[in-house]
């Protein structure tokens, strides 16, 4: 039974490393995918550090052979390295001519220093311009991948959250890419020639200093296990902690209306506290692991220390190699110490790895059913479009039940419900944001189902206005335009003309040059939904779907953009028009109207037909024709 249970507790312990390893694995082949078109750079860039690592290691062995051989007079030992390159440059003399000449060592030593100087630059420039364009790759690869993201993972998904990941996340793998990865290779680098170099010279005193390099790393290692979890708790509060942020910031006005101030402070404070709790605890980790390795630094120096003193006693170390180990020593130990930051960097560097894969490997919509080859002219955008057996659901509860109907091309449809009745989801199946699952119906355009046809070419020819639309931080002109480039004014005026908003906009001071702040936040609700359906009328689409998008309009210019909309559709081509509204008005005009409710048609047909079964859609044009006529005698000055 013991054994057993020690079996199955290696397997799960070898099964988590495994599980690691394909991570880290995963992790890193999304980094050479974009390195694409950089990699001879960067590489280029490891080999100028390590030959300015080549030139740190020659000075002090040009010191070494100043103090003991020149000054000295020792003989030399070992690969005469420093007469070999003084003779590179012409000097041909032994150490009796450099005794007259000290200045040429000291020449040797500058030379030396400059031309690390020189490789160290290269270095720099190197992984500056070869790691930027990576992480430009990334930011690109990211940005292009979001875009082709399906509607249900937006939805699903914070804004805050998915920012956080593209920005803090992607800077954290830069920080690692253009620093720290280079810090790893430079420090390994210098232990390796610094005890290439040490041992030949007295073994004691490198074995004394080479000790205490297993303890760091070992350490160290422990340190990366415990920091690791704690970086991605603090990444997933930041992202929750930007998410609040965001939304407060949009939504200011709603905040400001309903002195919500206290509550929006008290909310970020809240998770602000949290998010700081975490870094501390974070900054009491980092602080045990530097003391630690401060106090390990220490005893590295003391016992390099103590075993030279006793080898110099002994006459096993001369002077000039005592003062080689030192330096070579100094040199080491903060890279051998920053050894272990890079480390914990590189744990955060995991951690943001792993998110940023996490949007990657997200899969993206497909079209496969549909050859590349298809003209888009062909599609038969102008056709009936067809509901059949219809059923779908976000989650478990179904939001359409079965249903069938018919939107003849080139006709008005209204659609009429309450909240939740499943009118908006019939727009999001239609320009495909939703698909449906097998089993459960079809939709139909022009006797073709939507699933053969490409989305981005399906939604070129739907044009669709939301009740919240969203305007871009731009012009309103931009805005109007966003779908067609190269747009004239005139063209954009003839579009907010029959939107009825180009005299609100003619009434800015910079008229359609106003910029409209974010999300639209310098114009009215109305004014919003106005600009939006400009913005649609301009793309001229084949289908037109109106979701709810004239709820912030009064009834009157209601009826203005209805009738404007209809003259416009008369005079060029017939667009197929859907309008999904709550207000009877809005729909009165339609060749057809749909009642639903709860995911179910309750009544179809023509607004006389409606009105005389004395249904549910009478029973809601009577009340509101009711309230409208509360309203206006209210109004009555009599």
């Amino acid at each position: 039974m013991r054994a057993g249970r020690r079996f199955r507790a290696a397997s799960a312990r070898l099964n988590r490393r495994m599980s690691v390893m394909r991570e880290i694995k995963d992790q890193f082949s999304l980094l050479w995918r974009v390195s694409r078109g950089g990699r001879a750079l960067y590489l280029m860039g490891f080999v100028f550090m390590l030959l300015s690592v080549c030139c740190s290691f020659l000075l002090p062995q040009a010191i070494r052979f100043a103090v003991d051989n020149v000054v000295g007079g020792l003989p030399a030992s070992g690969v005469p390295l420093i007469p070999r390159l003084l003779a590179v440059f012409g000097f041909r003399g032994g150490e009796d001519a450099l005794r007259r000449n000290l200045y040429l060592v000291g020449m040797l030593v500058a030379g030396i220093a400059a031309v690390g100087g020189v490789f160290n630059f290269g270095h720099h420039i190197c992984l500056a311009l070869s790691s930027e364009g990576m992480i430009k790759r990334l930011r690109d690869a990211l940005y292009s991948h979001i875009q082709r993201l399906p509607y249900k993972w937006h939805i699903e998904i914070q804004t805050g959250d998915i920012i956080q990941r593209c920005t803090s996340d992607v800077e954290v793998v830069r920080g690692f890419i253009s620093t720290q990865l280079t810090e790893i290779v430079r420090a390994v680098g210098l232990i390796v020639f610094a005890y290439s170099f040490l041992f030949p010279i007295n073994r004691p005193m490198a074995a004394a200093s080479f000790a205490f390099l297993p303890v760091i790393f070992i350490y160290s290692s422990a340190f990366l296990r415990s920091a690791a979890e704690r970086f991605l708790a603090a990444d997933e509060a930041e992202g929750r902690l930007l998410t609040i942020a965001q939304e407060n910031f949009t939504g200011v006005r709603v905040v400001r209306a309903f002195g919500r101030e206290r509550y929006e402070a008290d909310r970020f404070d809240l998770q602000n506290r949290h998010y700081a709790s975490l870094w501390m605890r974070l900054g009491e980790i980092l602080s045990t692991y530097w003391g630690v390795g401060d106090l390990l630094t220490g005893l590295q120096m003391v016992a390099l220390c103590s075993v030279g003193v006793w080898q110099a006693s002994a006459g096993g170390v001369t002077v000039g190699e005592f003062m080689v180990f030192i330096s070579y020593n100094s040199m080491i130990i903060w890279p051998v110490r920053g050894l272990g930051r890079v480390l914990s960097e590189a744990s955060k560097t995991s951690v943001s790895l792993e998110r940023i894969k996490e949007i990657m490997d997200a899969p993206e919509e497909t079209d496969a059913d549909e050859p590349d080859s298809d003209d888009e002219a062909e599609l038969p955008v102008t056709g009936d479009i067809e509901f059949s057996h219809v059923t779908f659901s976000y989650g478990s509860q179904p939001v359409l039940r079965d249903i069938s109907f018919t939107i003849r091309g080139g006709t008005t449809f209204g659609i009429l419900g309450a909240t939740g009745a499943g009118k908006t989801t019939l727009a999001y199946l239609i320009c495909r944001l939703y698909d449906i699952a097998p089993g459960n119906g079809e939709i139909k355009i022009g006797g073709a189902d939507i699933k053969r046809f490409n989305r981005r070419r399906l939604r070129r020819h739907i044009g669709i206005v939301l009740q919240e639309p969203f305007l871009y931080s731009r012009t309103i002109r931009e805005n109007v335009a966003s779908l067609k480039s190269g747009v004239p004014i005139q063209m954009i005026r003839e579009a907010a003309a029959i939107s009825q908003v180009d005299g609100a906009i003619n009434a800015f001071a910079a008229g359609y040059e106003t910029i409209v702040g974010e999300r639209g936040v310098t114009l009215s609700g109305g004014q919003k939904q106005r600009v939006a359906i400009a913005r649609a009328i301009l793309q001229e689409p084949e289908i037109m779907i109106f979701d709810d998008s004239l709820s912030a309009v009064d009834t009157e210019t209601d009826a203005r953009i209805r009738a404007a909309i209809r003259k416009r559709m008369s005079q060029t081509k017939k667009a197929t028009t859907i309008i999904i509204a709550h207000r009877v008005t809005s729909v009165s005009r339609a060749d057809v109207i749909m009642v639903m409710d709860e995911g179910r048609i309750l009544e179809m047909g023509t607004p006389e037909e409606l009105l005389s079964r004395g249904g549910v859609y009478r029973r809601i044009y009577d009340m509101q024709q009711s309230i409208a006529d509360e309203g206006s005698t209210d109004n009555d000055p009599a």
